[in-house]
């Protein structure tokens, strides 16, 4: 799974998610950094509120939090997720000292970037794709809208 902090780094810089079945995602700054959560038929699923994405929390009676929007949470991306946003940029993921090695093709040449799990490789490729796409996204303040970026059809 890719790391809550990178997941949030791809955020900010305008990764655009639409939640679906089986998605992870995790809430911050409420006390609830540390849990995963996973869209699911039977707890949680999503639902339009005011034109809004909401996530549901259906059927958790023990829960003062009926629902959230998604812009709130941070999305989890698993490996084919984020290798699917890689938009045929991606060479390979290879196993190497210490973890994984993504390999992407950016303008006739080879880069690899190098983390301790495959998602969070993935995950670095894609932040560097997003910025050599925008890169005066990688300076934008925190109350600014960040350009949203995402699989085509995402709303």
């Amino acid at each position: 799974m890719i790391s809550p902090a990178l997941a949030r780094r791809l955020r900010d810089q305008g990764l655009h998610w639409t939640p679906a079945l089986h998605d992870r995602f995790m809430i911050p700054d409420r006390d609830l950094d540390e849990q995963v959560f996973v869209i699911a038929e039977l707890t949680i699923d999503v639902e339009k509120v005011a034109g809004h994405a909401t996530i549901m929390f259906n059927g958790a009676v023990e829960w003062s939090l009926d629902y959230i929007f998604s812009q709130d949470v941070v999305w989890l991306p698993n490996e084919e997720q984020l290798r699917g946003l890689l938009d045929g940029q991606f060479v390979a993921l290879t196993r190497v000292d210490g973890g994984y090695r993504c390999d992407l093709e950016l303008d006739d040449m080879t880069i690899g970037f190098t983390a301790e799990t495959g998602a969070d490789a993935y995950g670095q490729a894609l932040l560097h794709v997003m910025y050599a796409r925008d890169p005066e996204a990688a300076n934008v303040q925190s109350d600014a809208a960040p350009p949203v970026w995402g699989a085509p059809g995402d709303v």
